[in-house]
């Protein structure tokens, strides 16, 4: 029945009309994204019941969050890319050892990573750009994320595997359940019990590990790869194929934390408020990409499919069709997100009128590069999943390091707070302008690859 399976899914992969193939492979990607994003908001929504301070702490602590996610994805996606393409040549267990190694891998990685954040606790803290008022807010909320590590980077793990098998329903259930779950606790435990911080991060900790459980379950269902520790096989050809489709996700997850560690070191020199309006905006940026990532989401797939199959007329159509979607879609919100800024950010703090108006600013900023976005994730998806690994690097640390972070200091040290405020949107077009030659090239040369 699996191999039945397998065969349909190979058939569907290849054959059908790749803008119907996208987008129905997308539509679960894109809810479990906004499910997620939602998530954030409601966390960000009920902490800010709390003071500026509680807000501020998410902001210092979410650059462990992306560090964490940059490894998971690191695993997920150099293991999934491998496996979608195995599958595209019909290779199951070469797939099923690749996805027990991406795996098991990443669970070693949290144990390991969550214990050395539970040593250097506040030395970390103060890293991610902690202010002495912030920092007790911040380990309060920092210690209980720590013991999720391993599972929130399974998770991750698991989530970038099975939509790479185009079974990217299942992994919606996995992922909407747990984020469902916290928002429910963050409701019950910081309002209903009066918790605080505290139990924000249990809320968060515990609908992962549950998060955890499901997407397990549901990973060898619908002709998906299951995770079995007998296909557990480390050998130094499989870490290499993870690196090469990993380490793109590995530099942008990994530049996006070294980049909050950096906003927020220099946003904590103009105040706690300036700090929480960063944290607040970063949370609305997340939601708003989520639809366009989810999409980049349904395309990986279709892409790996393909390219392992030799259908590389399936590859370029299936390109060019998600690069319009997601273009049009970022310029839609960009033009709402300039109208109705202060609003936005209102919903958060509504009685701190200084975390308004920096967040206004902020946001605004941000709505006028926002259209280009589109282009610059497909592309680096695009990349990496053909696995061309130097430009798929080089890519996919254009927007949050190569451009961003060098954006944040010289901005600042031209124009100030303004130069710190308007660096996404610099370091935006900056890596819209690269992503040009870097895709063209790859998509005349793509059989040769």
């Amino acid at each position: 029945m699996g191999r039945d399976r397998q065969e349909e899914k190979f058939i569907r992969m290849t054959t059908r009309p790749v803008g119907g193939l996208v987008t129905s492979l997308a539509v679960p990607s894109i809810i479990s994204m906004l499910v997620t994003g939602f998530y954030n908001l409601a966390d960000t929504f009920f902490v800010g019941q709390i003071n500026t301070q509680s807000v501020a702490a998410l902001g210092i602590v979410f650059s462990y969050m992306a560090l964490i996610q940059a490894i998971a994805f690191y695993f997920g996606q150099g293991s999934g890319n491998y496996i979608s393409r195995a599958l595209g040549r019909r290779r199951t267990d070469d797939a099923a050892a690749m996805a027990a190694t991406g795996f098991f891998s990443a669970f070693l990685a949290g144990v390991l990573i969550a214990l050395s954040g539970w040593l250097l606790t506040d030395p970390l803290l103060r890293l991610f750009g902690s202010t002495d008022t912030i920092l007790p807010y911040a380990r309060e909320y920092f210690r209980y994320i720590l013991p999720g590590t391993p599972f929130i980077m399974c998770c991750f793990t698991m989530n970038n595997q099975m939509r790479q098998q185009g079974n990217a329903l299942l992994s919606m259930v996995g992922i909407a359940s747990g984020a469902l779950l916290n928002i429910a606790l963050d409701a019950a435990l910081i309002l209903g019990l009066g918790m605080g911080i505290r139990g924000a991060g249990i809320a968060t900790t515990a609908s992962q590990v549950f998060s955890f459980f499901v997407m397990l379950a549901l990973c060898g269902r619908r002709g998906g790869i299951r995770i079995r520790f007998r296909n557990f096989k480390p050998a130094w050809s499989r870490y290499v194929e993870i690196n090469a489709g990993g380490l793109p996700s590995l530099a942008r997850q990994g530049l996006m934390s070294l980049a909050a560690i950096c906003l927020n070191q220099l946003a904590s020199e103009y105040g706690d408020a300036s700090v929480a309006a960063f944290s607040v905006v970063t949370r609305v940026a997340m939601l708003a990409s989520a639809a366009m990532i989810g999409y980049g989401q349904g395309f990986q797939p279709v892409c790996g499919f393909n390219f392992g199959a030799g259908r590389f007329d399936r590859v370029r159509a299936a390109f060019r069709h998600s690069v319009v979607v997601s273009t049009v879609y970022c310029l839609v919100l960009a033009v709402l997100g300039w109208l109705f800024a202060p609003g936005i950010v209102r919903v958060f703090r509504s009685d701190d009128a200084e975390v308004i108006r920096i967040g206004t600013e902020v946001l605004r900023y941000q709505c006028l590069s926002f259209p280009l976005t589109g282009m610059v994730v497909m592309s680096n998806m695009y990349l990496q999943n053909i696995r061309r690994t130097v430009p798929a690097v080089i890519m996919a640390t254009a927007r949050q390091g190569l451009f961003f972070i060098p954006a944040l200091f010289i901005g600042r040290a031209l124009w100030g707070f303004l130069g710190v405020e308007i660096a996404q949107a610099v370091s935006d077009l900056l890596a819209f302008a690269l992503s040009i030659p870097l895709t063209l090239t790859a998509l005349r040369t793509m059989d040769r690859g």
